[in-house]
């Protein structure tokens, strides 16, 4: 299999991690290149629920070597939970390696994002609270903690002293808030570090080996194309770069190297946190394409905005990405539906365009322009092949790609693995 990164195609919670879990069936590597545990994947199979934030799901496969590279920011006591809890399970956490040049979320982040999510008030970005714009903010800085550091005691020791004396300052004399305990913090997260240790690695190397030895690897991307950093709607966005570049960027494998793109979007279009989105839909259908979806967070459990499918976003998405083909999930959800909405174009100040404006001042102006389909009373989740579907649910998905201008390879008609419609062997077999 070649070298695939997945990436989200709207503003995340596409199902990504039921796509990474199914391309490892035959990949060797899975590696998370971009976030912290703001993200949140879900894995089902046959009556197993797994929920990931920062170990990739490729951890699910005893022949994988699941890897958190340098692009990704930990939380040292989330990590270490995150591999208590797969113990427990059952699952070998043996194989995984982290890098040691990620940045570590540590207190301060988690207590800064929050006091500066309260200082901005109305205008707030609305973060999951983890600590993560901060972590990143430092990691451009030149101040951050390293998972390399943390794991040496001398190090640590004096890059702490360091980095509090600072943010002591920022929290008492901006924020007029309680300082952080430098030794509290030494003690606790010198434990998580001997949990962490031998898991450290340097993945940059592994890789480099791994792209040599013409190993598979899926990259695993977290939050989605309009959420990234640079190219989402700012400044509602995440810190890091979700963009299917970010995979190079967050890795050390160079693009030479990637194979395919697979953008994941789900057969409707759903948004957490602040911003704007323009198809979001705030009545009954809204509620109801929530229901049917189980649309709330994985990570935070916050409930999703649900909406008609975005194709001017998705189309923009696919362009940026460089998508050479989009795995449609939750299409099950759209079943029982009379009627179906596709947004096609936007109107902005009077104005019809098929151009998607990332600057989230103009977004909010957008206007979703609809086309109307025909909806399926059927139940879809035994479907396995494109030809099991309803005629009106495969127009819906060759209509999808024919707006987003890029082929579907996978539908996803139910949460478990198996519940996986391939449109294309290529991308397992390639």
């Amino acid at each position: 299999m070649a070298n695939t990164v997945v990436v989200g195609m709207h503003w995340g919670d596409e199902a990504k991690g039921k796509v990474v879990d199914w391309l490892a069936l035959h990949a060797d590597y899975v590696v998370r290149y971009n976030g912290g545990n703001n993200a949140g994947h879900t894995v089902v199979v046959g009556d197993e629920t797994y929920k990931f934030h920062t170990v990739p799901v490729g951890v699910l496969h005893e022949h994988v070597t699941p890897v958190v590279a340098d692009g990704c920011v930990l939380d040292p006591k989330i990590v270490v939970g995150e591999l208590a809890n797969l113990a427990q399970r059952g699952v070998s956490t043996a194989r995984l390696k982290i890098s040691g040049s990620a940045h570590v979320i540590m207190p301060w982040h988690r207590l800064l994002d929050a006091l500066e999510e309260q200082h901005k008030g109305d205008r707030k970005v609305g973060t999951t609270g983890r600590g993560i714009g901060p972590c990143y903010a430092d990691k451009m800085s030149r101040v951050g903690i390293r998972m390399a550091d943390l794991i040496d005691p001398s190090r640590f020791r004096a890059r702490l002293a360091d980095c509090l004396k600072l943010k002591n300052a920022i929290i008492t004399k901006v924020f007029d808030a309680e300082p952080l305990d430098e030794s509290a913090i030494f003690e606790e997260y010198s434990q998580y570090a001997a949990s962490i240790a031998p898991f450290v690695a340097d993945t940059d190397a592994i890789l480099a080996e791994a792209v040599q030895s013409d190993a598979s690897i899926v990259f695993e991307g977290a939050h989605a194309t309009l959420l990234d950093i640079d190219y989402g709607t700012y400044p509602f966005v995440t810190s890091s770069h979700c963009v299917a570049g970010g995979a190079s960027i967050g890795t050390g494998v160079p693009p030479t190297a990637i194979d395919r793109v697979i953008a994941v979007a789900k057969a409707y279009t759903t948004r957490v946190g602040a911003g704007p989105c323009p198809t979001e839909l705030t009545d009954a259908i809204g509620d109801k394409i929530r229901e049917r979806g189980n649309e709330y967070g994985t990570t935070t459990g916050r409930p999703r905005r649900c909406g008609w499918f975005d194709a001017v976003a998705g189309r923009y998405a696919a362009r940026i990405s460089g998508a050479t083909a989009i795995a449609v999930t939750l299409l099950d959800v759209l079943s029982t539906f009379d009627t179906l909405k596709i947004c096609t174009a936007y109107s902005i100040d009077g104005r019809k365009t098929r151009d998607f404006p990332a600057d989230a001042e103009i977004l909010a102006k957008a206007e979703p322009i609809f086309e109307e389909l025909p909806g399926w009373p059927d139940d879809i989740t035994a479907a396995r092949s494109f030809d099991d579907l309803p005629a009106n649910a495969q127009h819906y998905v060759s209509r999808l790609a024919d707006l987003v201008e890029t082929p579907v390879c996978l539908i996803g008609v139910g949460p478990r693995r198996d519940q996986t419609i391939v449109l294309d062997r290529e991308i397992l077999e390639g």
